[in-house]
Parts: structure tokens; sequence; C-alpha cells
């Protein structure tokens, strides 16, 4: 498990510059090609982008990070009173400097941020999920709502270019929210491994039980053509979501089109390897190499710029 460094506990808060630094670096170490995707965006967005996603890292850490033993109700409640200071404009730590500057800059709402924390409450006491829709709960809120915040600040475009995009109108919310589920079940689906030694099974469980495919074959790894059928579903699924969320790009700021085509693309790309890799998620890593990375984003480039 990747570790954060210690939040700074300073008397004098980093400045502004070097707390947009931090979260740049934290981005590029712990979501290469998330940060790649955000290289391709206009200088103040992705370091707003960077904000947040340091934000959501250590949210998360808190739940699933080194220490997260000593991790209780009492800490994210602890968490939240936190985010409602942000909120106001009072940095706690030098990461929050550059949040704090964010929120001043673009107009991000203080739901997603909290819907956030309450996914984390379900992981401290829930380990298994019995059907999809709690599953998608729980997917809305440690992924959807970082579409939302995204979508602040990518922006909406007021001014279709495109006849087909004229009939398109609206916050494109649902498929923010569509874009974050789409790469929470595709970490569910990669990280299969790497969960059941920590004992949790993300994969609802009646959906194991459709397949005939076991929590005991699952622990041990199992792959055969029952797991194999049920991984197809699963894909599919998640497939299903990227579709809905490429259909909400268009109404994006012209400026953001580009880079959310480009992370769109590079995240499904893993679904491609796990089937490439045989649907062996317990033994083989679904890694995205760097030079097939590249290559698909001239395509994005076109559909940021056509679709």
């Amino acid at each position: 498990m990747l570790q954060l460094p210690e939040t700074p506990r300073m008397t004098t808060l980093a400045s502004l510059e070097d707390a947009y630094e931090l979260c740049r670096q934290i981005t590029a170490k712990y979501s290469k090609t998330f940060y790649l995707g955000t290289m391709l965006m206009p200088e103040a967005k992705r370091r707003a982008i960077w904000a947040i996603y340091v934000w959501c890292r250590r949210t998360d850490e808190l739940v699933d990070g080194p220490r997260a033993e000593l991790t209780t109700e009492d800490t994210l409640d602890q968490w939240e009173r936190n985010v409602e200071t942000i909120f106001s404009g009072e940095p706690i730590d030098s990461y929050d400097v550059a949040l704090v500057d964010t929120l001043n800059r673009f107009p991000i709402d203080i739901q997603p941020f909290r819907d956030m924390i309450e996914g984390q409450r379900m992981d401290l006491y829930r380990s298994r999920y019995q059907t999809f829709d709690e599953l998608n709960l729980y997917c809305y809120r440690v992924a959807g709502t970082v579409g939302l915040m995204s979508t602040a600040v990518m922006g909406v475009d007021g001014d279709p270019t495109t006849p087909w995009q004229c009939n398109k109108s609206g916050d494109p919310q649902e498929e923010a929210i569509a874009l974050g589920v789409a790469n929470q079940l595709t970490n569910i689906l990669r990280d299969v491994g790497e969960d059941a030694r920590r004992g949790r099974i993300y994969i609802p469980l009646e959906e194991l039980a459709l397949f005939d495919y076991t929590e005991a074959d699952l622990m041990k790894g199992v792959v055969d053509d029952r797991w194999r059928e049920l991984m197809r579903f699963q894909i599919g699924r998640a497939r299903k979501f990227f579709a809905t969320a490429e259909s909400g790009i268009s109404r994006l700021s012209p400026d953001a089109r580009f880079p959310v085509w480009a992370a769109l693309m590079l995240y499904r790309q893993i679904l491609d390897v796990i089937e490439r890799n045989d649907y062996d998620v317990f033994t083989k890593r679904a890694y995205v190499p760097g030079l097939r990375k590249m290559l698909c984003l001239p395509i994005a480039r076109i559909r940021a710029e056509v679709l």
C-alpha cells in the first residue's frame, strides 16, 4: 500500500506555490495515468485538480492506508469538520493551502466532499456487498463524487459549436458521476486479489452466486470458466458506465474535453489488459504500458474536436 508523506505540521504554512507543488508531486507519484491526463489541462485547472486529488487520496488513506487501524468514526467526524473549516477559507495544513485557493477560484460544492467521507465510513464496517445497488452507492461516494468535484473545475460549455452538440443541454452531472463509478469499478476488478488479501470482496455476493462462484473460490484465487464469465459480466458493466460518461464530454468547456477523453481512454485500457491476462487478477497486475498510453492521445484529441 502506498503511503502519503506525513501531513506537514508547521507553525508557518507553505506558500501557495509550494502547496500546489506538493499536490503536483503527490499526484505524479501515486497516480501516473491520472497525472498524464491533468498535464493536458490549462495550468489553473490542472493545479486545481491536483489539490482535489490530494484531498481525496488523503481521505481514502484514512481507511485504506497503513494507519487505517487507528481510524474510527470520530476520526472521520473530525475530518468532516476539517472540510467545513477549509470551505470557510481556513487551511489546516500546507496541503489545504492549495485546496482553499482552488475553492476560491472554482464553484465547487461541499456536498461531494461530505459524501466521499460517507464512503469511507462504509469501508469502516463493510467488507462485503450483497447487491450491485449497494456497491453502486459505495462507488458514487468514493469516486462518483470526484467526477462532481472535477466538473466544477472543468466547466460546462454554454456555446455548443456543432449542430449535434446543440441538442445537448444542462450540467453533465450524471455523466461525471458515471465516469467516477466506471473508474472505481475498474479499480475493483483490477484489485480483486489485493482486496481479498485484506479480507474484502467488492464484487456483489449475489453476482458471485449467479455464476456459481464462491467467496472461498475468490479467496483462493481460482481462475476457471466460472470466474471468466463473471469477469466478462463485470467488465461489460464497467464499459457501459464509461459509455455513459462519454456522452457528457462534449458539454464540458472546450479546453477540458481533450484531457477528459484522454483520461477516460487511458483508464478504460485497464479492462483490456485484464482480458489479455485471461482475467487473472490474482497473480497478474493489469498495467497499461507507457507506449500504449501515448498511442491513445491522438485519438483522444480527434474525439475532443469532433464528438
